[in-house]
């Protein structure tokens, strides 16, 4: 669906003949000449291990040892350039950070797979837009929040490219512009999702891998998300306000799916309130009993469950049992390339030598070396540091979960050598992940919402430079807040 909306030339401003086709490399791709690097740096690179007697994890007791190259095949003992895929992809157990994260995505992933395949958002939403006569500028900033909601929550990304399909239409009706619906639908995902307190795709596999509680810190969090996102949702009040056509209501944009704007059944109410009650769930498990990977995987799943049921008893969008199947397995796949890019990445680490502090290997060498350069620097420069890295590195590897999954085996030792909590690594990804993302032209979810929406690209970041520069400043703020306040 997406390509359709991304290829057809309907929803697309015609590029200059001379323009030659903006291609970034696949990130799997980047990721396995990561690896070939990895496995060169072997033969040039020192090992080395942070040992000592009680001294812990510190650049005073470092030491280095000689260079062991990795071989080309693995053996029992060594993962080799050959066999880095496979050692990643197999390691760990299920509440580890490589096979019970990876199969925690794949199962998070078909359940919304089901929920969405309801359409009980999208019919939401359409109703809401259907029961506000001449769209306000208010309604739009309720619509803000709701989907930086959705990207808080459910990480919401490419799903917000259908929410602009139907968004742009009545947007133009009642006279608004295009942009209006990119800002409402898309930037308002990527805020949420780069504020969450619960995202199971960026925050979630963050904490996992650089073990720190499952959802912790999210007081914090839920502070932060409210602050973007009332900024955010005043800053498109206020531009709706100034950008309403004088001609409201006769320009007509491309006709709007009538069936979406049909009055919600009673079966599309049960399953957004078993979606609600789902995510409080979640939020009690994880914070009474402190459940990790297997029992918050099994909870989305019930939600999944719960959702294809509902949508299958009732004859929802004439689903039946094999669509609901179909659904969850189109959901599953969906995520199986950022699955393979985390066994990718946990490979590298392996080529490298591992990430056990006391253990030789290339990638502590990389650390003492990162922690000497920055060990003159405070704490809080060093995490505003972290924060750029990682909004450097989202344009290239958009995935938010490959990108933790390549990042936090160095940042979050690298936050200990700095004398910073693993937490505010985490804060630092989530943030570079996330705000990065309204700009990114390797983002899929961004380039398919202004396809939807017929902006090119160049007219989107001539608008939205200010914003997103002044919430870059806010994002370094809440890090040096953290950082002040001892967040971990």
């Amino acid at each position: 669906m997406w390509e359709c909306l991304l290829l057809d030339g309907d929803f697309m401003t015609t590029p200059s003949p001379n323009a030659a086709p903006m291609r970034v490399p696949d990130t799997l791709l980047i990721v396995f000449a990561i690896a070939v690097v990895a496995w060169g740096a072997t033969y040039i690179v020192p090992r080395g291990a942070f040992l000592g007697d009680g001294e812990g994890f510190t650049l005073a007791n470092f030491q280095s040892a000689g260079v062991a190259g990795a071989p080309l095949f693995g053996d029992g003992d060594a993962t080799g350039l050959l066999s880095f895929f496979f050692d990643g992809l197999v390691s760990g157990d299920r509440y580890g950070a490589t096979v019970g994260l990876m199969a925690f995505l794949l199962i998070v992933g078909g359940a919304f797979g089901i929920v969405s395949r309801t359409r009980a958002l999208e019919r939401a939403l359409s109703g809401f837009i259907a029961g506000n006569d001449g769209v306000s500028d208010w309604s739009l900033g309720v619509l803000f929040v709701l989907f930086s909601l959705a990207g808080a929550v459910f990480g919401m990304g490419e799903e917000a490219i259908v929410f602009v399909a139907v968004l742009t239409p009545a947007l133009l009706r009642a006279g608004y512009d295009r942009l209006t619906a990119v800002f409402v639908a898309y930037a308002a995902t990527q805020i949420g999702f780069a504020t969450s307190w619960m995202n199971p795709f960026s925050v979630v596999v963050a904490q996992g891998i650089a073990e720190v509680p499952t959802l912790s810190g999210w007081a914090f969090r839920v502070l932060m998300w409210g602050i973007f996102t009332v900024l955010g949702a005043l800053f498109v009040i206020n531009r709706s306000r100034r950008v309403r056509r004088a001609d409201a209501g006769k320009a007509q944009g491309p006709g709007q799916d009538d069936d979406l704007a049909a009055p919600l059944k009673i079966g599309h109410w049960l399953i957004i309130a078993a979606v609600a009650l789902g995510i409080a769930w979640v939020a009690w498990g994880v914070a009474v009993n402190q459940y990790y990977f297997p029992e918050i995987s099994a909870q989305f799943f019930a939600i999944g469950l719960v959702a294809g049921f509902i949508a299958v008893a009732l004859r929802l969008e004439g689903m039946t049992a094999n669509d609901a199947v179909a659904a969850f397995r189109e959901g599953a796949s969906g995520l199986l390339p950022a699955v393979l890019i985390i066994g990718a990445a946990k490979g590298i680490v392996l080529l490298l030598g591992g990430d056990d502090p006391a253990s030789e290997s290339v990638l502590n060498t990389a650390l003492y070396t990162m922690g000497s350069a920055t060990e003159g620097l405070s704490p809080a420069a060093s995490a505003v540091g972290m924060f750029g890295l990682q909004s450097i590195i989202n344009l290239f590897i958009v995935s938010g979960s490959g990108q933790a999954a390549l990042t936090m085996p160095i940042m979050a030792p690298l936050a200990d050598l700095n004398g910073l909590s693993r937490q505010i690594a985490v804060l630092a990804f989530q943030l570079g992940d996330g705000l990065t993302n309204l700009i990114c032209p390797a983002s899929a979810a961004l380039m398919g919402s202004l396809a939807a929406a017929r902006v090119e690209w160049t007219a989107w970041v001539g608008v939205v430079w200010r914003p997103f520069l002044a919430m870059l400043a806010l994002a370094v703020g809440f890090i040096i807040v953290s950082v002040a306040v001892g967040y971990s």
